[in-house]
Parts: C-alpha cells; structure tokens; sequence
C-alpha cells in the first residue's frame, strides 16, 4: 500500500516520464510503456485501501497537467489563457477517462477492469477528436512519430493502433510489477510483456519491407516535380502588417523563381500566405492577383497556397455567418486556394479549426465564448469551415490540401485519400509557437499521415520546418528554422488506397461504442446491490 506521499510522488513521476517519452520534449520514446505505471499503482493501492476515489481523481489529474504542460507549454507563446484552459480541461478529461476504468475494476472486478481501459482510452481519443474542443495532439499513438520504424503498422490501425499498444504494455507491466512484488507467475507475466512488447515491432519491420516491394514493384510510378517555398514572414510583427502585403506576396514569388524550372508541375506555398481577407468571388480584382495568374501561366504549373477569405451570403449559413447592416450575412475562412493555368481559381476551405482561435466551441448554446476568443491575426472568432472533405483537381492529378491543424486528424486525411488524392499537401503557419516544440512536434505527427496513407506529403510552413516526407514516414528534405527556404523535389503520386484510409479509424470507432456500454453496466454494478440488498426485519429478535 502506498502512502500519501508516496501517492503524490508516484503522480508526480507518471507526468514527468509520459511527457520525458513525447516528440522534442523529451524524446525518450521507450519510456511510453511505463507512463501510466505510475497511475495504475495509484489506483490499486486507493482500491486496496479502501479510500475513496476522489483520491484518485486528485493524482490523475494532478498526473495529466504534468503530461500536458511539459509537452505543449509553447502554447503560451500564442495565448496564456488559451494554454491555461488547454492544460486544465484536457487533464480533466483524461482523468475522468482514467476514473471510469477505475470505477468499472471497483464495481465490476479486477479482471474486467484491466480490459475495459484499452476501450476507455481508445474511446476517449476517438471521441475527443470529432467535438469542437478537438485536441488530438497528445494521442498516445503520436509518441512513435519520431520512431517510425516502430509503427510502420499504421496502415492498417492508425495512431490508435499505437495508442492500444501503450495501453497494452502499460497494463502488463503493472501485471509484471505485481507478480514479481507478491512472487507469483512472475516467470510467465514477464514472458507475455516481451511478447505484447516484440510483436509490434516485428509486425512493423514486415510491413516496412513489404512496402518498399510494392513499390518498386510498380515501375510506372507517375511523378512531379515540385517547389516547396517557405517565405519566413514573421506573424507576429509583419504577416498582418497590411502595408507590407504587396512585398510579402511579391517574395513568395521571387523565392519560388530560383528552382522553378518547365518541368514544375507543383508550386506550394504557407497557409494564410494571402494575409488580407477578400471575398472570394472577386479575387480577380485583389491586388495580388495578377502576379500570381501571370506567374502561373508564364511557369504552366499549379500553385496551392493559403489565403483569409470570405464569402456573403442572403441568408444565414451556420453558426460562422455574421450580420451585415444590409441584412446579408458573412462568413471568414482560412482556405486553400489552386490557381491552375488552364482553369478556374479552386477554393477549399479548412475544415478542422482550432478551439479558442478559429472555432469557440459550442457558441451557438453559450453566445458568451465569442468573447473569450483569442486573436492570432486576422479575424476573430468562429471562422466558416466546409462541410465535407474535400481533394483539389490539378492538371496532373489530386491533391489533398491540409492546413496546418488539419494534420494531426488522422481519419481527415485517410478520406482525403479515400476521395482519390494521390499527393498529401501541408499548408501551414507554425511561426506563432516560435523556436520550441511545437512547430516540431507538428512537422513529425506528418510522418505518420504519409504511413497512414502510403503517400508522400510535402509542407510549405510559413517559418519552418518545410520538407518532404516519403510514403513510409523517411524525411527526404527539411528546411531550418525561421529562414527563407525554397525546395525543388520529384515526389511520385501514389493511387495506393491502405485499409486505414478505406475503413477510417475502426479501433477508436468501436472502443467509443463499446466503452459507453462497459461504463453503463459499471454503474447498474454500483446500483444493483442496494436495491437487492435484504429488508431488515421489523419484528424485535427474541433473545432467549
């Protein structure tokens, strides 16, 4: 049994070690496997004890506000209140994850319990990724973005297939550490966590090379070259500096010029590089417009870049339409713009926002939170968002144009890919973090959409890191930090369609289903008993 002190110490470590094992905050990936050993101690000491299970509650969250500050604590760096309410409402909600698994093992049994907390945590971030505080950064499953070796798998499960291997390996070595403190079965508990630990990897190494036999299998591979620039524009003192937007358009411009060439078939550059919102419809009339279609078509190539626009309407679209004094409505988006030389202007528009800075959420139940929203340049508030997936159409294929958040959804981009994209293009703007984590973080959780897929991905980042990544997660080329950068790379556009992008995320799909089910029959456990619990007799006992 563990003590008071002992129980905050072990809290304590569990937060340092899970956010020691993240990407570039720590790095020490291995130690992923025994982050939640601290917790389950906890819990079986609090069950064993008898104490009540707000002191769990306590040590969970104190646990998670560990994780999440020490890995995404750059967040102040664009909001300190924003960051604030990140740190306590995700430890909140992983902690009432971690408090419904120790409810079911408290009122349903041991066993049941250890194999009812895959299902709650895969549930958990399943469900935490299709709400509007979405914040899938910290899935367990993106701790191997920098270990791609390991989960070449992913094409089959997704990060959740990452994310159940934690869980596994966790509750094993608890179940090892247990055996070897009481002396029983320790030979076997041991065995299986070697298993549950060498299999994966195993599975990842054969996956890895049946990979690269199908690609060069496929001889008629299709390829392109592309421009990747990176235009270093500082957010904070110079991108919304509108005195400046004609030059800052002007350089994007210039940079791509020195590596295009008649073979470029592909030009991207950052999200938002198009700073000044303007209505869509009349983009011919932007001043910019014509450097970019004479560009296009003196260079006959494609050019994806990101641009604050608006669209307005004669009556109200969704909860993002904004009242006009002529009694029109308008909405704001951060989009994806194509400019192709044989065509029209395509627009898409970024569909996975940011809590706090693109979306408040639940606005339209608590009018209140459009107040409280965070101002990262440009517009605030609720921005307008498509309202299904979308690919772009350019002269030598599909595209999947990402923006910046949209990255780290794994199951946005499989249907990307599901919709034919043969190319997975990252727009972003990462400069708002600066020199920390964050933008690192970002540029590795990109590898694992390009296993997912089986794809390659390119990514123009406003400040860096630009770079291409290959269909098995390899990093061919990446730019510095906060440097103005162009890339010219042949990239091969692959039809490859994995069963994670046909099927989505099924292990989070039906552990969200069934956890709610397992957490039900919990509670009618806690209930039931009362109820069958025998009437005490009125009739006084006759003592004899």
């Amino acid at each position: 049994m563990l003590n008071k002190k002992e129980r905050y110490f072990s809290s304590l470590s569990g937060g340092i070690i899970m956010f020691l094992a993240f990407p570039f905050t720590g790095s020490l990936t291995p130690l992923i496997f025994i982050g939640l050993l601290p917790l389950l101690i906890i819990e079986d000491s609090v069950l064993k004890s008898k104490l009540s299970s707000s002191n769990l509650f306590l040590h969970t969250f104190l646990c998670f506000l560990i994780f999440n500050i020490g890995t995404s604590w750059w967040l102040i760096n664009a909001s300190l209140g924003g960051a604030i309410f990140a740190f306590l409402f995700n430890s909140l909600v992983m902690s009432l994850c971690f408090h419904a698994f120790h409810l079911t093992r408290k009122y349903v049994g041991s066993k049941e319990g250890y194999l009812s907390l895959p299902f709650y945590w895969l549930g958990f971030e399943y469900l935490h990724n299709h709400w509007e505080f979405a914040h899938p950064w910290l899935s367990l499953g993106n701790t191997f973005s920098i270990r791609t070796s390991w989960v070449q798998w992913y094409e089959y499960t997704g990060v959740s297939g990452g994310t159940l291997w934690v869980i596994i390996v966790n509750v094993v070595c608890f179940l090892a550490y247990r055996s070897w403190r009481s002396k029983q079965n320790t030979l076997r508990t041991f065995l299986s966590l070697w298993i549950v630990i060498l299999t994966p990897l195993l599975l990842s190494f054969y996956t890895g090379i049946q990979h690269r036999y199908n690609i060069e299998k496929d001889k008629n591979q299709q390829k392109i070259n592309t421009v990747i620039v990176q235009p270093n524009i500082d957010p904070y003192n110079e991108k919304f500096d509108y005195s400046t937007f004609q030059n800052q358009n002007a350089s994007i411009l210039r940079l791509a010029s020195k590596k295009v060439s008649s073979e470029t078939e592909l030009i991207i550059a950052p999200e938002t590089a198009i700073s000044a919102s303007f209505d869509e419809s009349q983009f011919n009339s932007l001043s910019v417009y014509p450097m970019y279609r004479d560009s296009v078509l003196s260079w006959n190539t494609n050019l994806l870049i990101g641009a604050s626009t608006l669209n307005i309407f004669d009556k109200k679209q969704s909860k993002s339409s904004r009242a006009l004094k002529d009694g029109r409505f308008i909405e704001y988006y951060n989009s994806s713009l194509l400019l192709r030389p044989d065509s029209a202007t395509t627009f898409v528009h970024k569909s996975k926002l940011v809590a706090g800075v693109e979306q408040i959420p639940y606005s339209k139940y608590i009018s209140f939170f459009e107040k409280l929203a965070v101002d990262n340049g440009g517009t605030i508030g609720s921005l307008g968002k498509e309202k299904n997936v979308k690919v772009m159409h350019t002269t030598f294929g599909k595209i999947a144009p990402i923006v910046c958040y949209e990255s780290v959804f794994s199951e946005f981009v499989g249907e990307q890919s599901r919709l034919g994209a043969q190319l997975l293009c990252v727009i972003t703007n990462d400069g708002w973090w600066k020199d920390t984590p964050g933008y690192k973080q970002h540029f590795s959780f990109a590898r694992l959409r390009a296993i997912e897929n089986r794809k390659w991905l390119i990514r123009s980042a406003n400040t860096g890191k630009s770079g291409v990544i290959s269909s098995d997660g390899s990093i061919i080329s990446e730019t510095k930090w906060w440097e103005p950068d162009v890339i010219s790379i042949s990239v091969p556009l692959m039809n490859t369609l994995t069963t994670f992008a046909q099927y989505g995320d099924i292990l989070g799909r039906s552990s969200s289903f069934l956890s709610v089910f397992i957490f039900i029959f919990a509670l009618s456990k806690k209930i039931r008993p009362n109820n069958d619990r025998p009437k005490k007799s009125k009739t006084k006992e006759i003592v004899t």
